[in-house]
């Protein structure tokens, strides 16, 4: 900005989802001056691009401190430029989600990142309700996808429930048993 301030998370959104709305009504319409329009776009995102892989190339550890701002950090993954690698981000996110999930009695730990799909191993959770084993990976899954977006998936592995038999009927069967028996 000319004046020197800096623009809040709020006002950075604004000017997105304007831009966005922007390039709709540009990709719309026909001819060679939306053509041009669109190509100029492209080139300014992938010089802007190599400019801050430049930044991130230079800054060394300082480029983990530009991380942590959400917008370069949005900007680091879209250019595929942030320090941090993919599977390490997504420890980050599980570390971020840990609390929620002891606090139902769970742990929680990735297996593995593989492509665009990371997988997680969930066990130990406690509920009053089936639904919070359920609600717990929706927790994990949906905060790996939010904080990495270059993971397309989140394969959440849990243990399968014992069955259980109402002690009821085991005495049932029992009873009849000895029954037939005498």
């Amino acid at each position: 900005m000319p004046d020197g301030s800096r623009l809040d998370d709020a006002a950075v959104q604004e000017r997105l989802a304007r831009v966005d709305d922007l390039l709709a009504t540009v990709e719309q319409a026909p001819g060679p001056t939306a053509d041009a329009a669109m190509e100029s776009v492209q080139i300014l995102i992938e010089v802007y691009g190599e400019a801050l892989g430049r930044v991130v190339d230079l800054g060394g550890p300082l480029a983990r401190t530009l991380a942590q701002d959400e917008l370069l950090k949005h900007l680091m993954v879209l250019h595929e430029i942030h320090p941090d690698p993919v599977a390490e981000r997504v420890r980050q996110a599980i570390d971020d989600v840990r609390p929620h999930v002891e606090s139902r009695g769970g742990q929680v730990e990735l297996t593995e990142v593989a492509g665009n799909v990371a997988r997680v191993r969930l066990t130990g959770v406690h509920g009053s309700c089936s639904s919070t084993s359920a609600d717990v990976a929706r927790a994990i899954t949906e905060t790996v996808l939010a904080l990495v977006p270059e993971v397309a998936e989140v394969d959440v592995a849990q243990p399968a429930t014992p069955s259980m038999i109402p002690v009821d009927a085991v005495l049932s069967r029992a009873r009849g048993s000895a029954r037939r028996q005498t």
